[in-house]
């Protein structure tokens, strides 16, 4: 079995430690080692007051970040798995660390016994199966009136230098708006290029999206910003999610108890109209004299649920829908748009948590390189910089991904694009981002869930014709290798596709087809010239060395002549760029033949049925 990237790094750092002499090298390179180890690091931003907090609950599960209005997290609170629940390591400015515990009902307390300017961060441990696989961070918000405060954040997000200091995935909490401007935009991606987030480890949230006073029903609305603002924002997050927080919150973290379910069931009892005008204004809600239910138990409602989670709970038990409070908790849930129905890859929290944790691996490889780099880019002398320089050529981000690294070729296409080093128009766009976002080959291509093996190698095929296209024209740039890892993905989805054999309803194969009849001297002649890539050498060696059609152009022996044809126009295409170079008139000659022969093959061939 194939080792994966995080595998494959592993390896680099051990190598590469073991031949640093230099302590500190050595130690930079370990951090790393460990962090591919280690559970993803995901952080929770956002402004202040724009519920990250109450998210990081919800997440949790456990009420333990304080909620309270205004500015509440006032340091980078790092919330990892243990065994010794409850424990709080704080983490001082000048090396020294602190200890003290979470306060019975898993909440953080307000005096750690050490002054909040001393303060680097918190660790606190708890004792959650979730927290094996992924880190939960709240940082101080990033707009926040004390500057210490948004340093600490940015450190947090940003890197301060200390290599354990960088989040490998955001989760990004925005305020509730009815569009985003240009200025709001222009941050939000300015935030995450200099974070170093990208579409593929950015989930945006758009938080309290039931604090509109005019709609009964905040989640049309809700719906249509999200799905607006991933327009706006798809080049640098994975996807955009509307939440009512509090809601979450409630329902996972701090259930409701007996006391306010009682009086939720009371208020239910109500006449409608009568209770709606109550909580047209929670104050009157608050205050009203004459309703059954204590004022006390009112105010922890408003704070609880607010007024779209109060409504939405009597309606719930006047329906018969909550007969019990875990029923009421589980609609609660449901209500705040925390989790997506079934097993959607898209479109909640809850789903855009999966994602990072199904792609783990990958992410936390992604950041093993970005630091390794930075890594080799450090001074040193002798032996320890020839070290270093072999570790930079491994890792040159000016080369197309190493076959070893594949498993990130996507990644870094859609950072390039998030960047701009990638340039591209709205049709390989869209196709980029599909990639990024899912799994499933289908949905990677844009294709109806269950679509044939045939259906997908064809749609793969036909899209690795405009990749290669662009990995031509930008050949040398950037832009050109980033095109090009793409078009390796998709050329192994053509394989893959394939290779996995007729399907139940599929005919078998025919007979092989017979090779292109070619010249093996011209070709040789045209293989030595140095203008002519690596790539298209090798797709020479093997149009050679193949005994049939099939294995000539890449593709698994026995493949019909119609899947067969996608696969002669694209190499076409790679001779036809050729012929344009400037080689010598017999180069060019053997170009032009070997483009006319594949063309050919795409002719009799394209229109063959199954």
């Amino acid at each position: 079995m194939r080792a994966g990237p995080a595998e494959l790094l592993r390896r680099l750092c051990d190598t590469t430690s073991a031949r640093l002499a230099g302590a500190e090298l050595r130690e930079r390179v370990g951090q790393v080692r460990a962090g591919l180890d280690a559970p993803l690091r995901v952080a929770v931003a956002g402004a202040v007051s724009s519920g990250k907090s109450t998210l990081v609950n919800a997440l949790l599960g456990l009420p333990v970040a304080p909620v309270d209005a205004g500015e509440c997290t006032f340091v980078v609170t790092q919330y990892e798995y243990g065994e010794d629940d409850g424990r709080v390591t704080v983490e001082l400015l000048d090396g020294g660390v602190a200890h003290s515990r979470l306060l019975p009902g898993h909440r953080l307390p307000a005096d750690l016994g050490v002054d909040v300017a001393r303060i680097r961060r918190l660790r606190v441990t708890l004792d959650l199966p979730s927290l094996r696989t992924v880190t939960i961070i709240d940082t101080p918000g990033m707009n926040t009136v004390t500057a210490a405060n948004e340093r600490a954040a940015r450190s947090m997000l940003f890197g301060s230098g200390e290599e354990d200091d960088r989040a490998q995935a955001m989760i990004y909490v925005l305020r509730y708006v009815q569009k985003f401007d240009d200025n709001a935009l222009a941050e939000f991606r300015g935030l995450t290029d200099a974070c170093g987030m990208s579409c593929v480890n950015t989930l945006a949230v758009l938080g309290q999206v039931d604090r509109r006073g005019d709609e009964d029903d905040p989640w049309p609305t809700a719906r249509r910003l999200a799905a607006k603002g991933y327009r706006d924002l798809r080049t640098s997050v994975f996807d955009v999610v509307p939440v009512i927080g509090l809601l979450a919150e409630t329902a996972r973290a701090c259930p409701l108890d007996a006391e306010e379910v009682k009086a939720l069931s009371q208020l239910a009892d109500l006449d409608e109209d009568d209770l709606e005008d109550y909580l047209l204004d929670l104050n009157d809600f608050r205050t009203a004299p004459d309703l059954p239910v204590p004022a006390g138990i009112r105010q922890r409602l408003v704070e609880r649920l607010h007024r779209y989670g109060i409504a939405t709970a009597i309606g719930a038990l006047r329906r018969g829908e909550a007969p019990d409070p875990a029923r009421l908790a589980a609609h609660l849930l449901e209500r705040s748009g925390y989790a997506s129905a079934g097993q959607a890859a898209t479109g909640s929290v809850a789903a855009g948590l999966a994602h990072f944790a199904r792609r783990a691996d990958q992410l936390k490889a992604l950041d093993a390189l970005t630091r390794l780099r930075r890594i080799a880019r450090s001074p040193a002398m002798g032996s320890d910089r020839s070290t270093l320089d072999a570790l930079a050529a491994q890792l040159d981000e000016n080369r197309p991904i190493a076959t070893a690294l594949g498993g990130l070729r996507i990644f870094a296409a859609a950072e390039a694009l998030g960047r701009g080093t990638l340039v591209l128009n709205e049709e390989m766009t869209a196709e980029l981002l599909l990639l990024a976002r899912h799994d499933d080959p289908a949905e990677q291509l844009g294709l109806p869930a269950g679509a044939s093996r045939e259906e997908i190698a064809a749609a793969a095929t036909a899209a690795s014709m405009r990749w290669r296209t662009l990995a031509m024209m930008s050949e040398g740039r950037t832009g050109g290798h980033r095109a090009r890892d793409v078009l390796t993905v998709l050329e192994d989805l053509v394989c893959t596709a394939l290779d996995e054999g007729p399907g139940p309803d599929t005919p078998e194969r025919g007979g092989p087809l017979p090779p292109i009849p070619v010249d093996p001297v011209s070709v040789e002649t045209l293989r030595s010239s140095p203008m002519v890539p690596a790539g298209d050498r090798r797709a020479m060696e093997t149009l050679l060395a193949g005994a049939e059609l099939a294995t000539q152009l890449g593709a698994p022996p026995g493949t019909p002549g119609s899947e067969l044809a996608g696969y002669a126009a694209a190499l076409g295409a790679r001779f036809r760029v050729l012929a344009h170079r400037p080689l010598s008139l017999r180069q060019r000659r053997a170009a032009e033949a070997l483009c006319d022969a594949c063309e050919d093959v795409w002719e009799r061939h394209h229109q063959d049925g199954p």
